[in-house]
């Protein structure tokens, strides 16, 4: 196991031994001000925290889709570590969708094959693997509906259908436009207001 970073590799936390210890050493990581912390294919990556505007994007998903919610569900922004052991990942997404059980618990460290929804916001840091490990981890761990918002080539990407060899159904569209969202949610999200801030509305 190794430590990876653009991320930055953070010296002298190089892991020995399986997962759990991998999560232990998560939870005593001294993470930079401004950086985030996941596992990935059995790797801590460092990465930075988003950019001001994601926030707003975040709201407009999360008021769109809650109430298509399955029962009993709940969409949050909060950040939670979620992990799938059997990849040796653990992930803390965007937003994320869970029946309410989940979060009553001690541990931080949440099960991934719980979740309803996830969506993921790219950074130049993040991309990659965004759109890449985790599309296979979250179709494995059963995930119904993976949401991408690419934030660097403006676009909206979403997997449904979850299945042994990966997600069988993939949509996109550019941002502005409407992208249908597979069930359990089974409606429209309006990627309207997606895109980064205007050089004038920054200056306003």
């Amino acid at each position: 196991m190794t430590l990876m970073a653009e991320r930055p590799v953070i010296n002298g936390t190089r892991p020995r031994g399986d997962f759990e210890e991998l999560l232990d050493l998560l939870d005593e990581l001294n993470v930079p001000d401004g950086y985030k912390a996941e596992i990935v294919r059995g790797s801590i990556v460092v990465s930075p925290w988003s950019k001001g505007y994601y926030n707003r994007v975040m709201r407009l998903v999360s008021a769109q889709l809650e109430p298509h919610l399955p029962d009993g569900h709940v969409i949050e922004r909060a950040p939670f570590l979620y992990v799938f052991p059997g990849d040796e990942c653990a992930y803390g997404p965007d937003i994320h969708a869970a029946h309410e059980r989940v979060f009553e618990t001690e541990s931080n460290r949440l099960d991934g094959e719980a979740l309803s929804f996830v969506a993921e916001l790219t950074s130049t840091s993040t991309r990659s693997d965004d759109l890449t490990d985790k599309v296979d981890v979250y179709a494995k761990a059963g995930v119904p509906v993976y949401l991408i918002l690419d934030m660097q080539e403006q676009q909206a990407i979403v997997y449904g259908s979850p299945s042994a060899k990966g997600y069988e159904l993939r949509l996109s569209k550019p941002f502005g436009e409407k992208l249908d969202i597979p069930d359990p949610f089974g409606c429209t999200l309006d990627t309207a207001g997606f895109q980064a801030p205007s050089e004038a509305d920054t200056e306003a």
